[in-house]
C-alpha cells in the first residue's frame, strides 16, 4: 500500500486504519518534537500532493474485505506532514463516509483552520484533533517553527471558528517540551485560548518517542498532572496504547513494520501492540530488517527505538 498504513492500535482511537495524504516532510510547521525525523519542506501552499483518486482506490480495497472493514474502529486521516495541505482531503473524507458508519478522525496541527475552505473540507469528519502547543508567539516560534507568514492569533481564531461550525467532536492536543512551552505564562495563555475554543476534550502530551531535535525533552508525569489541574475542564493525559480485551494476534511481514516506522519511531513493544503481533515474530522481522540495514536503533528515555535507515 502506498497511502494506507496499519491498521494499528491507537492509544486514543482504538484499531485505526491510517490514511497518509502527503509525501514525507511536507508541512507548514517544523516542530522540534516531530517523530518524522527528516528535514521539513515548509509551505503554506495547498495542492493535491498525491492523487485523490489513487488514495480513494486504496481505501476501497479495505471495504472489499468485509472482515477487515468490520474490525476497524476508525479511519484516521493524517500525513507525514500536515494533511490539510492536501486539497482533496474533503473529497477523501466524504468518500469514506459514504461507504461506512465507522468514525473518520483527522489529526492536524490546526495551522490552516483559519481558511474557510479547510473548515469546509473537514466538516464531515467525526473527530478532529488539532494541536495547540502554546498561545505565546515566542514559544510558538521555538517549538513549532512555522512557515513564514504564519500567525498564531489567526490559528487560535481559526480553531475557535471551526469549533463553532463543526458538529462533530473536537479534541485539542497540547504537547509540552521541557523548558520550551511549560512555563507558568504558557499555561496561563493556553488556558485563555482553551476558553475561546471550548474543545470537547483537552489531551496533554509530551515527547514520548525520539524527536526530530535531540534537545526536545519530555516533562515529567508529575508536571503534567499539575498542568492538567491548572488548565481544568475535560482534560486527560495521554499515556499509553489502548489494549483490547480478547484481541487476536495477526501475521505480519517486513512491509508492515517499514510502513509503521516511516511515520514514527517505535520500540519492539510498540510494534507488537500497534500491529497486533507476537514478540517472537516482531523480534525475527526486526532482526532481518536490521541485518539488511533497512532500519536502525536509537536510544530515547532509556528505551531502544527502531527507525528507518535514511542513509541506506
Amino acid at each position: 500500500m502506498k497511502y494506507l498504513f496499519g491498521p494499528v492500535n491507537s492509544r486514543r482511537l482504538g484499531l485505526s486504519q491510517g490514511v497518509d495524504l502527503l509525501p514525507s516532510g511536507i508541512c507548514n510547521f517544523n516542530c522540534i518534537y516531530c517523530e518524522v525525523n527528516r528535514p521539513k519542506k515548509l509551505t503554506l501552499e495547498r495542492q493535491e500532493y498525491f492523487p485523490s483518486k489513487e488514495i480513494i482506490a486504496e481505501i476501497d480495497t479495505i471495504f472489499s474485505d468485509k472482515t477487515s472493514a468490520e474490525a476497524i474502529d476508525v479511519f484516521t486521516i493524517t500525513a507525514s506532514g500536515e494533511p490539510t495541505l492536501h486539497t482533496g482531503i474533503g473529497t477523501i473524507i466524504r468518500s469514506i463516509k459514504k461507504k461506512t458508519e465507522k468514525a473518520v478522525t483527522v489529526l492536524t496541527n490546526g495551522g490552516l483552520l483559519h481558511l474557510k475552505e479547510v473548515r469546509q473540507d473537514l466538516a464531515e469528519a467525526d473527530i478532529v484533533v488539532p494541536s495547540l502547543d502554546t498561545a505565546l508567539s515566542k514559544s510558538f516560534q521555538k517549538i513549532n517553527r512555522p512557515a513564514s507568514g504564519t500567525d498564531l492569533e489567526k490559528i487560535i481564531r481559526g480553531i475557535a471558528e471551526f469549533r463553532q461550525e463543526f458538529i462533530g467532536k473536537l479534541w485539542l492536543e497540547i504537547l509540552f517540551v521541557q523548558g520550551v512551552n511549560d512555563h507558568p505564562e504558557d499555561i496561563c495563555e493556553l488556558k485563555k485560548a482553551i476558553a475561546r475554543i471550548q474543545p470537547d476534550k483537552i489531551q496533554l502530551n509530551t515527547v514520548a518517542r525520539p524527536p526530530f531535535e535531540a534537545f526536545a525533552r519530555p516533562i515529567s508525569q508529575a508536571k503534567l498532572d499539575v498542568i492538567a489541574e491548572k488548565i481544568g475542564g475535560p482534560v486527560e493525559i495521554i499515556a499509553s496504547f489502548i489494549k483490547k480485551d480478547g484481541e487476536t494476534q495477526q501475521n505480519i511481514g517486513q512491509s508492515e513494520i517499514i510502513e509503521l516506522l516511516k511515520r514514527r519511531p517505535a520500540t519492539e513493544a510498540d510494534i507488537c501492540e500497534s500491529l497486533r503481533t507476537t514478540a517472537a515474530e516482531t523480534q525475527k522481522l526486526v532482526a532481518q530488517l536490521a541485518k539488511e540495514q533497512k532500519i536502525v536503533t536509537t536510544k530515547h528515555a532509556s528505551k531502544n527505538y527502531w527507525t528507518i535507515n535514511t542513509k541506506e
